[in-house]
Order: structure tokens, then C-alpha cells, then sequence
């Protein structure tokens, strides 16, 4: 249910959703400025102002008064027959943001939380052509572990790593499909013997498919069971580093949110 406000000119326009999701301290003018910004999608060059308030949710007069506010500092700009797009102030705080951007320092850290979340080693897979290399990995802290080297090789259709890549690659099949479904895999001895994992998928910018975290350690330490507990995981640090690098939810959004750079 909405709550209303009057406005100077007598017209009552809805307020903050009652139970909003706001953050406490958050300043509801600049949440709202955003998602007009928000609004706009790869393939939108201009939007007209009633898609931009059907888009946001908005009231007309607020949606229009917020756009001013902004084409005023150049994040938007109004064309000629009325409609709105992106201005180049919103282009230069994209490319700051890429120029700034070390994936490393958003990757690593996760990777750190999950070795010390589950004692097992953690790496992060990207799909190069018909193969995933291991981009990032840290060890674990068990004496005996499963080593795989940054920059190896690996096939895409033999462990969980790859098996989550192709599900989230769209690859036809019963298992993908189940994959895709529940958000992760997990494989015993599959490409390697003796060597267990368990995988998610991690999203990018525009919510592309960026590749796959995963945990590996020594079968006899991780059977089927663990794999499946340690899964919860797996899916809460993927979904986590997906938010980090792609942003807030938008229509493109996987249902499972478990070129590579952001």
C-alpha cells in the first residue's frame, strides 16, 4: 500500500512504499534518481516519459521533476521530440568506474571467505573458447588438497566448474537443465580421480555469464553429503560477488543468481 503526499500545487502524488526496503539513513529523492537511471537497458537509446515512470513505478510530476534535476548535472538529456536518454556525465562515471575497476580486489577476497567458510580450496573458473581456465585460486588450509594451477587448461564438460558454465551457457540437456534449476553441481572424481567439487555460477555487468566458483578437496574428505551441505555456500558467496559485479536486479537477472571484465 502507498502512502500520499500533497505537493505544492495541491496534487497528491505517492510516497515511499509503506515497508520500503530502504536502507535506514538512505535519502528517498537520490534512491529514486537512480532508478530512473536505472530504468534504461542496453538496448533502450531513448525512453519516453510515461515508459521511464511505467518502468520506475513512479508518479509522472515526480519522474519529470527528478529528470530535470539530473539533466541539470548531465546524466540525462531530453531530445528535441520529448523523449529521454543517457547523457555523457552517465558515460564518464562508467568509464571511471571500468578505469578504477580491479576485479582481483572483488574475486580474492571471496575466495578467502569460502576457503575459511568450508577448510577446502577455492578458485574461480572463465570459459576461453571451448575450455575454462583457472583465473583465481586460493589454497586451502588442509594439509591435503586438491591443487590446480591459475591459467590451467581444463575441459568444459568434465567437473562441476565447467558443467556450471555450460548449463548458464544455455547447453541443451536433462543435466543442464537440472543444473540451471538448482543453482549449482557437483562431481566426484569426474575429470580427475579422487578429486571432489562443488560449483555456482557468477554473473557480470548486464547479468552475462562471467564463470563459476568452486570448492575441490580430496573425495574421502567430501563425499556426496558434505558436497550438498557446502552448496548453501557456494551459492551464497556466487550470489554475492554476481551483486558486486553486475549490480542490483534488473529484468536480465537470472532466476538463479548464484567478454570477461565488469
Amino acid at each position: 500500500m502507498l502512502r500520499t503526499k500533497t505537493t505544492r500545487t495541491g496534487i497528491k502524488e505517492p510516497d515511499t512504499p509503506a515497508g520500503s526496503d530502504e536502507p535506514a539513513g538512505g535519502v528517498t529523492a537520490v534512491t529514486r534518481a537512480l532508478q530512473l537511471l536505472e530504468a534504461f537497458g542496453m538496448q533502450d537509446q531513448r525512453l519516453s516519459l510515461a515508459e521511464l515512470t511505467r518502468r520506475s513505478g513512479m508518479h509522472k510530476t515526480t519522474a519529470l521533476r527528478l529528470l530535470r534535476t539530473l539533466a541539470h548535472s548531465g546524466y540525462v538529456v531530453q531530445r528535441e521530440d520529448g523523449e529521454w536518454r543517457l547523457g555523457p556525465a552517465a558515460g564518464w562515471l562508467g568509464a571511471r568506474y571500468q578505469a578504477a575497476f580491479d576485479v582481483n580486489n572483488v574475486v580474492e577476497p571471496m575466495l578467502r571467505e569460502l576457503t575459511q567458510a568450508t577448510g577446502e580450496s577455492a578458485a574461480f573458473y572463465v570459459r576461453e573458447g571451448n575450455i575454462r581456465t583457472c583465473l583465481m585460486r586460493v589454497e586451502g588450509p588442509q594439509p591435503i588438497r586438491h591443487h590446480a594451477r591459475m591459467g590451467s587448461a581444463l575441459p568444459l564438460d568434465k567437473g562441476s566448474p565447467g558443467r556450471v558454465i555450460l548449463a548458464f551457457s544455455g547447453e541443451p540437456g536433462a543435466l543442464y537443465e537440472e543444473i540451471r534449476q538448482r543453482g549449482y553441481h557437483f562431481s566426484i572424481g569426474e575429470r580427475e580421480k579422487g578429486v571432489a567439487t562443488v560449483s555456482a555460477p557468477v554473473f557480470g555487468l548486464n547479468w552475462r555469464l562471467l564463470g563459476s566458483v568452486c570448492i575441490s578437496g580430496p573425495a574421502d574428505r567430501l563425499p556426496k553429503n558434505k558436497l550438498l551441505r557446502h552448496a548453501k555456500t557456494i551459492i551464497k558467496a556466487a550470489n554475492q560477488l554476481s551483486y558486486a559485479l553486475a549490480g542490483s536486479s534488473t529484468p536480465q537477472t537470472p532466476k538463479v543468481v548464484s567478454a570477461w571484465h565488469p
